[in-house]
């Protein structure tokens, strides 16, 4: 039983509507529909599942015309492609002069009077589903097991199968005839000595095995005396040597830390003297900015060299060869049809798949692609492959564009407001540079004047806490309590390995609201998404803590690993999770961007699949190395050839 069907436009429009069931409107699961994924480009599937919803849905580019119908998902109903794709025709064939004549007031001023035409196509479309004929089994004489008699399935020991003689048979006859001829006559051999076998028994069993062994290994022994080669001379020395590296330290009590002071406590850590340089890299930036992502398209490059050679003339081809040039593979206002853009299409997804998007993203992107242009009239000077890439760069924009946007600025100064500390929640799987990033979020933080207490909830990693006291001491001496009036502006707190994690991140919650603390970065431990126990552990620290932020730290240079990580990183935390309604993640950091060169479909991969922005993007090793993401520079890198 359908629960609705309906048809509007593009514009918003409702031009017929069909209540199957007693209830509520059909306006939450469509606007869900056209907010996630009409409008975010994600038209790769044909169904989307909203609540206890199942939605499919099918696209008329031609009269910029949807039709959707809605249905139970506990419901299996095989008729409701047929009954879409039949709607859809006999709408559109019935009042297309009047969207053609009318235009945008024939939807405004018409009256489309179309229930009797939907009821009588849905009811074919259930007898249709009835009336299909059950599906028989073969019988035991249909089958090929059938057809095979004991002999073809006696295999004696020794014997070669007949496919391989065969083969070896066609590959003899390319090269020499006389091989040829030699093949058929081995198989005869082979059939005699089967059907002596099979007549009478010479020799037992046991006998058969030893013999064979016997051969075995007599024909092993010469290849092993041939191959044998002669003893070195010289041998290796034992033992290992110990690696002296150049820079190094020979002093083993510089890296002991096992006696520090503020090791279990939330002491500030001693200031230390180093280059600010090293730390900072660029002299030139302004403080507290978090710039952009630059990133120089092929049009920028072309109007570069065009400006700086403006004297060098343009090499114009001659006569009718430019004239056809030009004209070639133009297509003149014609619809675009599914068989004019698959060459395009499939160059496009290969090309996305080259640039480390998920195999999987990249078909439902050229699929979306696809959907959205079949059926749309095309300009006069327009080719078929510009305008399939005109629409996957529109497409790929509108992915990467956050449906929320995350300004951890202004979020921290209303958590200021209420008196309590903004905290934010790290995780990820081991390696991608959680801690790292932590301390580059800490430093433009504190640069835009907030103080912030880091939690060292890593109590799994050996050196974990030492990274992060390390990071505390050099951001201390970067910005020093006597440049913001005697206030330090970073600190750790830590309580040393072993401990329960969302305990200490309770009880550093708890320490930043009665120091006064404005920002609050929780370090998570590493662990692989299919992890079950350390999964149950993160998802209790957001559980219990409830952090205003949950960050996932992501490599750049993952492809198809990116969407597993994120997917069962998602499903762990609502699975694990003691709230009715569980916390997901809700933003990403990408990390190791400078890494990649032009190859950024990790960020589109990511993006795709959960539908959180991507808040900062990591480029380097030093703390001003944190930019925000910048969708159209994205895009000009993933499409360049």
């Amino acid at each position: 039983m359908l629960d609705f069907f309906t048809i509007f436009s593009k514009g918003g429009l409702v031009l017929w509507c069909f209540q199957g069931v007693r209830g509520p409107a059909a306006t939450a699961p469509v606007n869900a529909l056209i907010r996630s994924v009409l409008l975010q480009e994600r038209g790769g599937n044909n169904s989307f599942t909203h609540e206890a919803l199942t939605l499919k849905y099918k696209l008329d580019n031609q009269f910029e015309l949807v039709f959707v119908v809605g249905f139970q998902k506990i419901l299996t109903l095989t008729y409701v492609d047929k009954l879409i794709d039949d709607v859809h025709k006999e709408f559109r064939d019935k009042y297309r002069n009047e969207f053609q004549q009318k235009g945008a007031l024939g939807l405004l001023n018409g009256t489309f009077d179309f229930k009797d035409d939907f009821m009588r196509l849905l009811r074919d479309a259930e007898e249709s589903s009835k009336v299909r004929a059950p599906t028989v089994m073969k019988t035991f004489e249909q089958s090929q097991k059938s057809q095979k008699t004991v002999k073809c399935m006696i295999e004696t020991r020794g014997e070669k199968p007949k496919e391989k003689v065969k083969n070896k048979k066609n590959k003899g006859s390319k090269k020499d005839g006389t091989e040829a001829v030699a093949a058929p006559s081995k198989a005869s051999a082979g059939d005699k000595q089967l059907s002596a076998a099979g007549d009478k028994e010479e020799l037992t069993k046991d006998e058969i095995l030893q013999k064979n062994r016997e051969e075995f290994f007599r024909r092993h022994m010469k290849a092993g005396e041939k191959s044998r080669s002669p003893k070195p001379d010289a041998q290796k020395e034992k033992g290992k040597k110990p690696r002296v590296w150049d820079l190094g330290n020979s002093n083993a009590k510089v890296l002991d830390y096992s006696n520090s002071a503020t090791n279990g406590s939330a002491e500030a850590c001693p200031v230390e003297e180093f280059d600010p340089d090293m730390a900072l890299g660029d002299k030139n930036r302004e403080p507290g900015r978090l710039y952009d992502l630059e990133y120089e398209s092929d049009d920028e490059a072309e109007e570069e060299k065009a400006v700086q050679n403006p004297s060098k003339p343009s090499v114009k081809k001659g006569g009718l060869g430019g004239m056809f040039g030009m004209l070639k593979g133009l297509v003149g206002s014609k619809s675009l049809t599914r068989e004019d853009m698959d060459p395009v299409l499939e160059k496009m997804k290969d090309h996305l798949i080259a640039k480390n998007v998920a195999a999987e993203i990249a078909v439902q992107l050229c699929e979306s692609v696809a959907k959205k242009l079949e059926g749309k009239v095309m300009g006069t000077f327009t080719t078929v492959t510009s305008t399939v890439k005109q629409a996957l760069q529109e497409a790929l924009v509108q992915i990467l564009q956050p449906q929320r946007r995350v300004d951890v600025l202004r979020d921290v100064m209303d958590a200021q407001r209420h008196r309590r500390p903004y905290v934010i929640t790290f995780c990820g799987v081991n390696g991608v540079g959680k801690s790292t990033n932590l301390a580059k979020i800490s430093f433009w933080l504190i640069e835009n004047g907030f103080s912030v207490l880091i939690a060292a909830c890593d109590t799994f990693r050996a050196g974990a806490v030492e990274q992060l006291r390390t990071h505390t001491r050099r951001l201390n001496a970067l910005h020093p309590p006597e440049s913001h009036g005697g206030r330090t502006m970073v600190q750790l707190y830590e309580k040393g390995y072993g401990k329960d994690a969302a305990g200490i991140a309770m009880e550093a919650i708890s320490y930043a609201r009665n120091q006064g603390f404005d920002v609050v970065l929780v370090d998570t431990a590493g662990r692989m998404q299919d992890n079950a126990p350390l999964m149950t552990a993160l998802a209790k620290l957001i559980a219990v803590n409830a952090p205003d932020l949950v960050l996932f730290v992501g490599e750049a240079l993952v492809g198809n690993e990116a969407v597993d990580q994120l997917v069962k990183f998602n499903k762990a935390l609502a699975d694990h999770s003691m709230a009715q309604t569980p916390r997901l993640i809700d933003g990403i950091v990408l990390t190791k961007f400078d890494t990649i060169d032009d190859k950024v479909g990790a960020a589109i991969s990511m993006t795709y699949i959960t539908s959180k922005p991507i808040v900062f993007v990591g480029t380097g090793q030093t703390y001003c190395d944190l930019r925000s993401l910048n969708a159209k520079a994205v895009v000009a890198a993933l499409m360049k050839a």
